[in-house]
């Protein structure tokens, strides 16, 4: 992928491709690996989907999500219905714990409450998002875990050496203040981005992530 070109018209055909996106209102604006999506969507899971899509394509650096969800009249909840149905989804999921709570309104949710790992919390949001009437999630569920920054520093590094998708000579580095982790270094795609950000908020006490990771391509 050498050209703006190039990497626009590649990202285009994968949320083509794509069979969890509807790409007929996106415009995808890109300048030197930096992709903008714009446009508008008919549902919250294909906001987070079409992200997801444009950070498959080589050469893509950062993906600016400026779309919109719009939703069809037939999906429309009004912000008590839908309330309640966010609040019985996170009750009825194992992988949530006690305490949090969603507020809807005007299709945008607000996640409440405390957890201990920020897995948990992802495990919130993933449990609201594909509900009927969410136009956007946000997530203002706090981490609360009693651990040593040593440990937490530690447990994260041991957490990249045995990921499978982080190369053995990969310069990622983890510095931990407090239990505030910073991540910086090189990696080569989305996928290892991923998976090195999501190590470090598997780790007990991690309250926040400070993403300064460069994607090569």
């Amino acid at each position: 992928m050498g050209t703006t070109k190039d990497i626009r018209e590649a990202v285009e055909a994968e949320l083509k491709f794509d069979p969890l996106v509807d790409d007929a209102d996106i415009h995808v604006v890109n300048i030197n690996g930096d992709v903008a999506l714009n446009g508008t969507v008919p549902s919250y899971p294909q906001y987070l989907e079409a992200a997801a899509a444009a950070q498959r394509v080589a050469g893509v650096k950062d993906v600016h999500n400026h779309l919109q969800v719009v939703l069809p009249d037939s999906d429309y909840r009004d912000d008590a219905m839908l309330t309640t149905a966010a609040n019985n989804a996170l009750t009825l999921n194992v992988t949530v714990p006690d305490g949090v709570e969603a507020t809807a309104s005007d299709g945008n949710l607000t996640l409440t409450g405390t957890v201990e790992y920020g897995r948990e919390r992802d495990a919130a949001e993933r449990t609201v998002a594909g509900l009927i009437g969410v136009r956007k999630v946000r997530d203002e569920i706090e981490i609360s875990y009693d651990a040593d920054p040593i440990d937490v520093d530690l447990h994260v590094q041991e957490a990249l050496d045995r990921n499978a998708l982080v190369a053995d000579d990969s310069d990622v580095s983890v510095d931990t203040s407090g239990n505030i982790v910073t991540l910086s270094g090189h990696v080569r795609t989305w996928a290892e981005h991923d998976a090195v950000v999501g190590a470090a908020w598997m780790a007990g006490g991690v309250i926040e992530v400070r993403d300064d990771l460069v994607i090569t391509g």
